[in-house]
């Protein structure tokens, strides 16, 4: 992504553009993946941990990035390619990697409808597979020797 995509999709999403919200920006772009909190300050070395964290608030408040609960001790963000900019309809399964812990989309991964009991009302849903990925497994495949 470059930085008339960045500036044009955080117009989309009423975002003011700002040097940070475009790093931000295209960090996550780049990944392909939700980030951590820690693997984005590792991958933005020139704006500081609240400077990425309120980029981030800023982000989920516009449906532009969601946020993952990713079965581990932090949560992880990731950029919504979603078709509106009100709601967020950018719903997939997501593998997090117990041996490396990275969290990763699983776009074509068919989903159930959730049901909830009369009277809840469901405000999102997090679908988390949890194993381990496929390089981490030939990894350690060759530790075990096979």
């Amino acid at each position: 992504m470059d930085t008339n995509d960045s500036l044009l999709l955080l117009a989309r999403h009423g975002v003011k553009p700002t040097a940070n919200r475009i790093l931000v920006l295209k960090a996550l772009d780049e990944a392909r993946r939700p980030l951590s909190m820690t693997e984005l300050e590792d991958e933005i070395e020139t704006i500081d941990k609240s400077g990425i964290f309120r980029t981030l608030k800023a982000f989920v408040d516009a449906h532009l990035v969601h946020v993952i609960e990713d079965g581990g001790d932090s949560v992880r963000y990731e950029l919504c390619h979603s078709h509106h900019d009100e709601v967020d309809d950018d719903q997939h399964a997501h593998f997090y990697c117990q041996s490396c812990h990275k969290t990763f989309c699983l776009d074509d991964t068919a989903l159930p409808r959730p049901q909830v009991p009369r009277g809840f009302t469901a405000t999102s849903v997090n679908y988390l597979i949890k194993g381990v990925c496929p390089d981490c497994t030939g990894h350690d495949a060759s530790r075990r020797g096979s």
